[in-house]
């Protein structure tokens, strides 16, 4: 009996040493693959295989905007394209920031090439300008529950730190448990002096990410609507779930303002991968969400906007383990078993 799935695709930083070599290992005769490093290499880019095939990883190549995007869309779309449809019905697709342009190609909206050409475009316009950067910091205790006040207390924070002359930070990702801020070297600054480390590793800093979702990204917008075009979107044929949670269904998708909305609020705003989540999990009740490929970094972050969200009952992480040793309600598309 086929299982209702909702499919998560992944954003920016899922591409790290352990992947490389991810899109040969996994998908050795990966569709469109050919059409893509055709097209990086009319740009005068590094192909896409070259890129994944690399002897050793490197932090500076592999995680520039203008690499990590094409190789995560490739390595992500690929994955999508081999879900069995005999065990899975897929009932509806939604992502994590860069996630949202692999939706729109796994959904129908726009065709692989279209796809690539978005992610390409404006992976190298976020890498050649680099407006601001990102950091994320916690705000759930170990079992991955609400620290009471703490969130609010860090959006005070937040607020404070911007309102200052010359200061700029918002939230970038709501992203399950994480707060992804976005701001200038002023604001980050200011935020990395505020909070207490945790976990020896928060505040994190994140390499080659500009400020992402928030107003700094304004020029990035106006560029992106100069280069791409509104005739590369079409109908999806599958639901999209979007980073304000919410829906887009086929036959009834207003093209233009997808369009608008992938180019406009989708850049410049807050991504809401919660929100997200919660759409998803609440208007579809799928009996699993498969998170695509590469790396396994949005798995931790999903199973929290479960939590957040009250799906299924689950109160804490242990709620979620527990559920998840009987009946595994997210899978890692690599592996196609719940992450451990």
């Amino acid at each position: 009996m086929k299982q209702t799935a909702v499919v998560i695709a992944p954003g920016r930083g899922t591409y790290n040493k352990n992947e490389l070599g991810y899109l040969k290992r996994q998908h050795p005769n990966a569709p469109n693959l050919e059409q893509f490093d055709a097209y990086r290499a009319m740009l005068g880019q590094k192909t896409i295989s070259k890129l994944d095939t690399a002897e050793r990883f490197s932090g500076p190549i592999h995680t520039r905007g203008d690499n990590a995007s094409p190789l995560i869309y490739a390595c992500a779309h690929s994955d999508f394209a081999s879900i069995d449809p005999d065990r899975f019905d897929i009932v509806g697709i939604t992502g994590n920031s860069m996630g949202w342009y692999i939706a729109l190609a796994c959904a129908g909206a726009i065709d692989p090439m279209g796809g690539m050409q978005i992610v390409n475009t404006m992976g190298k316009l976020m890498q050649d300008h680099m407006i601001g950067g990102q950091l994320i910091y916690p705000f759930l205790d170990d079992n991955w529950q609400e620290i009471p006040g703490r969130r609010d207390s860090l959006m005070c924070e937040v607020a404070t730190i911007n309102a200052r002359p010359d200061h700029f930070l918002g939230l970038s990702i709501d992203l399950g448990g994480m707060l992804v801020l976005a701001g200038n070297e002023a604001g980050l600054t200011a935020f990395e002096r505020s909070v207490p480390a945790l976990q020896g590793r928060f505040p994190m800093r994140l390499q080659n990410h500009a400020g992402f979702h928030t107003h700094l990204q304004r020029p990035i917008s106006k560029l992106g609507f100069d280069a791409l075009s509104e005739q590369l979107f079409v109908q999806p044929t599958i639901p999209l779930i979007d980073g304000r949670g919410a829906i887009w269904y086929p036959n009834s998708t207003d093209t233009s303002a997808l369009y608008n909305y992938t180019f406009g609020h989708q850049v410049v705003e807050t991504y809401d991968f919660t929100a997200a989540i919660r759409t998803a999990a609440r208007e579809f009740m799928p009996d699993v969400f498969i998170i695509l490929g590469p790396g396994t970094t949005l798995a931790g972050a999903t199973a929290q906007a479960f939590i957040r969200s009250k799906w299924r009952g689950w109160n804490s992480k242990l709620d979620f383990q527990k559920e998840s040793q009987d009946q595994p309600r997210l899978l890692l598309k690599a592996t196609m078993q719940a992450p451990h």
